[in-house]
């Protein structure tokens, strides 16, 4: 889910960005999505769902306000810098790069604000420059702020990488498996297999889920080593394969649900599984590290607000339709960590293709999006690292950097392959630093450094809606809260083991 959407000179409409920002939320965390629900309950599920979506719409309008902030901080930086190449002869020998390296409280002693507000302040926080997060922190965040937002973003990616490293060997080994295996057809039935079961020959399920590990690496990881860009027809085929999958997964559980022959019966409520949920949630809503790709091309933003909303009540819809019908579709210990894979049964689905298809889907769309986050990780690596004026030598550009990106998640998905756990850490920890608390952070920063640089009479035109110090201090506080109770979760769990 991570990476650029479009080139910065791509325009598109607001009903196009909509449509984009649908395709990059909905992806692997939806297809875990069912088995968490089945576990929690569906009425605690629901209630979680709904509030950890509001919670997401209001950190994506935190981030959006942030991106304002950072364009009209860029322009004020452009304009301040053709007055001071206007004054140069008369300049007492202070260079640009020395007063554009200042803080942003140091700039708001050192410049005047009234000659910025007399050049256009209704328009200096239009977004027309994409501004990524890092960049954000940056201008908003003291040095150790920056740090760990790297840190939190390079977290984020590994986990993201690891889920999609198991989750394309564990589609395959499910789907041979059944195939050329003595259990033809019964995956998704309700039948457990352990990783010693043989798969085919000697070869044990395992081992077959290690061999397709190592072959996804090595087609795979050499992209890390170079520049890879998501083409339009790429996103345009992993969209299309996206939609057909979910509304044809959707499609037959309803028609099993209207024959009667749903075997679901979901509790209401189970505590237990609510730590896996959240974090299933978090994953699922994940968008802000993408806005500045997303949102920067729309051609009109007057409503940009409005049609986040939008998108997200019917992301919301979405998810309970998709999550409802398999829980009532399928009995809880049948639920498989990737949903796709509830429909390799020959009994749910009589048709060969269909049931390869869906079985298969993740293996084409994450193995398109394997590389391109990879390359996302390996570029924040270097970021981090990087000192003014400094270059990084050969081999560590080109070898260290690719080989700590893809050796981890590959070691990681080497020891397991339990799909809503991975899902479950990375968005409970990483996705809560991401989702929450950072926005929250850029919220805060932003707002207060602009009230110094162009005086508190100036609004930002793309402020969020909830724009009361409250509603920043709740998310913060909830997202601390979040931190604890999913690491007291863990720990109790494990002593109860």
């Amino acid at each position: 889910m991570a990476g650029g959407i479009t080139d910065t000179g791509e325009l598109y409409s607001p009903y196009v960005g909509l449509v984009y920002m649908f395709n990059l939320i909905v992806g692997t965390g939806a297809l875990t999505m069912p088995k968490a629900f089945a576990t929690a309950g569906w009425l605690v599920s629901l209630i979680l769902l709904m509030f950890l979506g509001f919670m997401s719409y209001m950190t994506t309008t935190f981030v959006v306000e942030a991106m304002a902030a950072a364009n009209a901080q860029l322009r004020w930086k452009r304009m301040e810098k053709r007055k001071d190449d206007e004054d140069e002869d008369s300049s007492s020998g202070v260079s640009d790069s020395d007063v554009l390296l200042q803080d942003g409280y140091e700039r708001a002693e050192t410049r005047p604000i009234l000659s910025v507000q007399r050049r256009g302040s209704a328009n200096i926080f239009e977004i027309t420059e994409r501004v990524e997060m890092g960049q954000m922190a940056s201008m908003f965040f003291n040095k150790v702020g920056v740090n760990l937002f790297y840190f939190c973003i390079i977290i984020y990616l590994y986990g993201d990488l690891a889920i999609y490293a198991a989750a394309v060997p564990v589609s395959l080994m499910q789907v041979t498996c059944s195939v050329t295996g003595n259990h033809s057809c019964s995956v998704g039935d309700g039948t457990k297999y352990n990783d010693t079961d043989k798969c085919w020959g000697p070869i044990r399920r395992i081992d077959a889920y290690r061999l397709y590990l190592a072959a996804f690496t090595l087609l795979l990881g050499p992209f890390t080593f170079f520049n890879v860009q998501k083409t339009k027809y790429l996103q345009i085929m992993t969209s299309l394969m996206r939609w057909i999958a979910f509304i044809l997964m959707i499609i037959l559980a309803l028609i099993r649900i209207s024959r009667g022959q749903g075997e679901g019966h979901p509790s209401m409520a189970q505590l237990s599984g609510i730590r896996n949920l959240f974090g299933v949630c978090v994953y699922s809503f994940m968008c802000q590290h993408s806005l500045p790709s997303l949102i920067t091309p729309i051609s009109k933003k007057k409503h940009v607000n409005k049609l986040v909303l939008l998108d997200y009540i019917l992301i919301l819809a979405f998810y309970s339709l998709l999550s409802f019908t398999a829980i009532y579709c399928f009995r809880n210990d049948t639920l498989m960590d990737m949903y796709t894979l509830n429909f390799t049964n020959c009994e749910i689905i009589s048709v060969a293709f269909i049931r390869y298809f869906l079985g298969l889907f993740p293996v084409f769309t994450i193995s398109t999006n394997f590389p391109i986050i990879a390359v996302t990780l390996r570029n924040n690596w270097k970021t981090l690292f990087h000192r003014e004026g400094g270059t990084y030598p050969w081999v560590v550009d080109r070898i260290v950097f690719p080989a700590i990106t893809l050796i981890p998640p590959v070691l990681v998905a080497f020891c397991t392959h339990d799909l809503e756990s991975l899902v479950g850490i990375t968005g409970a920890y990483a996705g809560n630093g991401i989702q929450y608390l950072i926005p929250a952070f850029l919220a805060y920063c932003s707002r207060k450094d602009t009230q110094l640089v162009f005086g508190s009479g100036t609004v930002n035109k793309h402020l969020s809606p909830f724009r009361h110090t409250f509603w920043i201090v709740f998310v913060l506080i909830w997202g601390f809260s979040c931190f604890v109770f999913v690491t007291a979760n863990i720990v109790l769990s494990e002593s109860k083991l």
